[in-house]
């Protein structure tokens, strides 16, 4: 471990995760300082450049959660910058980022998913009714394109409940993901990449109160959610999705680390999404995952950044 490895956080920004990230950053800062002793955090705003220029970071650290610091756009800036980062590159993150993409790579992968349909703003919100309810009904799921932490999705019970669905999530992405909707238990896999290639953390099960389910509030409220860890699931279909994140992974070009998110219903199981930048609050789940595998808070970010640092530009 090179305890003098010069580490830039960096946090916030304005996307509608900012407060989160700056959580979750507060988490890292402190972990990391048990290891290293030249450790800052940044916020992402217009004089991210020259502060990044004025410490020159060896490694930076993005501590972030949805647009612009988790779909590519920062990645390609610390690129041109010439500047390592921990986790996945341009195009990893752009695809994960991005639920319509990302679901098109899982399908050509085989990966198992939800009947989905795709509408637009330009085509009103009148026209996406018609089109979701002729192919899917209208009991479903509303997601925007490209958000993370739930933010914006709502689940629908009835054709009434999704026009203002429709209203509310568009005010967050002008494309939406509109998935059939399917009962069933809240899994997530965690996924690191070693010397040796791609390995998954142990499955762990999200509990929520009864009539609740995983939203941004339930995420992020202490005791709102409880993990299961391992999950109460058999051997055969706990290796099955361990291997399809690993699988999810890999089809996206990740790096580093990701958290793939699962719904198990009636032995059948269906990826969700992939994270690329997993929070780091004290409630999340890719830190527990990687206790369960061995690695405490402080290995873990010293271990990302450590291997941040070799790789190099």
């Amino acid at each position: 471990m090179n305890e003098a490895l010069r580490i830039a956080i960096i946090s916030g920004g304005h996307s509608a995760e900012a407060d989160v990230s700056r959580s979750s950053a507060q988490g890292v800062l402190n972990a990391l300082k048990q290891n290293y002793s030249e450790v800052i955090n940044l916020d992402l705003d217009s004089d991210l450049a020259s502060s990044l220029k004025a410490f020159a970071p060896q490694v930076v650290f993005p501590v972030l959660h949805g647009p612009p610091g988790e779909d590519g756009t920062l990645q390609g800036f610390l690129e041109i910058l010439g500047l390592p980062y921990v986790g996945s590159d341009v195009h990893g993150s752009a695809f994960a980022m991005d639920k319509i993409v990302s679901k098109s790579i899982f399908r050509e992968a085989g990966l198992p998913l939800i009947p989905q349909t795709v509408v637009q703003l330009a085509d009103g919100t009148a026209s996406a009714v018609k089109r979701i309810t002729t192919d899917l009904g209208d009991y479903v799921v509303v997601k925007p394109a490209r958000q993370g932490s739930a933010v914006g999705v709502t689940l629908v019970d009835n054709e009434n409940q999704l026009h203002q669905a429709l209203t509310d999530a568009f005010q967050f992405d002008h494309r939406l993901l509109v998935e059939k909707r399917i009962d069933g238990r809240e899994i997530t896999v965690g996924v690191i990449d070693t010397d040796t290639g791609s390995e998954a953390f142990q499955v762990i099960e999200i509990i929520t109160p009864p009539e609740t389910w995983y939203d941004y509030e339930h995420r992020y409220t202490a005791g709102l959610s409880e993990h299961v860890m391992p999950a109460k699931l058999d051997a055969d279909f706990t290796a099955k999705l361990q291997n399809l994140a690993i699988k999810a992974h890999q089809a996206l070009g990740c790096r580093d680390l990701s958290r793939a998110d699962f719904l198990v219903s009636e032995g059948n199981c269906f990826l969700l999404e992939v994270n690329t930048l997993p929070g780091m609050t004290p409630t999340s789940l890719y830190p527990d995952g990687a206790a369960g595998y061995g690695l405490d808070f402080a290995a873990l970010v010293s271990y990302l950044v450590e291997r941040a640092a070799a790789r190099g530009n």
